[in-house]
């Protein structure tokens, strides 16, 4: 008789405790309130997303690149006629254009009068191109194109765009992983003395040598991981060029980029995986995009940050 009235005054505690103990677990499964902190983080996330999209594929964005075209010492004639050295696209360009003439370090143009190439200063005829080399080069402008010279190595090329291209017309959108706070990192950074040089190796097969002012550390599930940001020409920004475990399957086979300001007093770098994004090659095929160096392929699955885009690329 005890025992049952001890198996019954059990089973009532239990179905009295029912509830309280079904609303923890929801409780554990809810997320917290988003904080003030919170909501400004989603609208910095988003903000940067709206410039991202813009990057690539504003006006001037990279789906809009149509052509990379590298000089040769001496005249290289441009038009729409396949007989020119650099063949631009019919709908924006007159048959003969004009000569950009290299004459070792210094790119001339020589642009026929009725070809309505333009430039900042307004309309262009002879004048010395400066490349992207020692800053901003020096931008042309005919019909839907735009079109400038760049550097890299020891060449030069004419890196032409067109607003009206299918690749930016047909554009498939950015795909993201959800946003995350734990991937938002303070790094420790670690400076080296003298500067680190880093061989940069880019889609060509072309060496750059790079400075990297010192290493970022951080923790994730418990385990270390460092990389070697680099600086690039005219920035004091990190410049983070890293793969991991999502590359080639969930993200860009050729990696990942990301941006991080220089430390602070507290020797801290926030390093923020939510930013990470696709290298220009992922939308077009006539980028020059550096490759991540060994020491910055992650043996992690960094799932943060933008996603393989779905059109075409390289």
């Amino acid at each position: 008789m005890i025992g049952r009235a001890s198996l019954v005054l059990g089973l009532i505690t239990i179905f009295i405790a029912l509830p309280r103990i079904a609303t923890l677990a929801v409780d554990r499964q809810l997320p917290r309130q988003p904080s003030a902190e919170d909501d400004a983080y989603l609208k910095e996330i988003r903000k940067w997303r709206a410039e991202r999209l813009d990057e690539i594929n504003g006006d001037n964005g990279w789906t809009t690149l149509v052509g990379l075209f590298w000089l040769n010492q001496g005249h290289n004639k441009f038009g729409s006629d396949p007989s020119n050295d650099i063949v631009l696209p019919r709908h924006s360009s007159p048959k003969f254009a004009g000569s950009i003439r290299l004459d070792k370090d210094v790119v001339h143009l020589d642009a026929s009068p009725n070809a309505g190439i333009t430039s900042a200063d307004g309309s262009a005829g002879k004048m010395v191109l400066q490349s992207d080399a020692i800053g901003k080069p020096t931008v042309l402008k005919m019909g839907s194109l735009t079109f400038f010279v760049i550097k890299r190595g020891e060449k030069f090329g004419l890196r032409v765009k067109d607003k009206q291209h299918p690749a930016r017309t047909r554009f498939a959108g950015l795909d993201y992983f959800p946003i995350d706070l734990k991937w938002r990192l303070n790094a420790k950074f670690e400076p080296y003395d003298p500067p680190k040089i880093v061989p940069i190796v880019n889609v060509l097969g072309m060496v750059e040598n790079m400075t990297s002012p010192g290493a970022l550390v951080f923790e994730m599930n418990r385990n270390t991981y460092r990389l070697d940001p680099v600086l690039e020409k005219g920035s004091k920004q990190l410049f983070i060029i890293f793969a991991d475990k999502t590359t080639g399957k969930q993200t860009y086979g050729a990696g990942r980029y990301l941006y991080a300001e220089p430390p602070g007093s507290d020797g801290k770098v926030v390093v923020d995986f939510n930013k990470a994004h696709n290298p220009p090659c992922a939308f077009t095929k006539f980028a020059t995009c550096p490759l991540p160096p060994r020491q910055n392929r992650l043996a992690i699955r960094v799932e943060a940050g933008e996603k393989k885009y779905a059109g075409a690329g390289h």
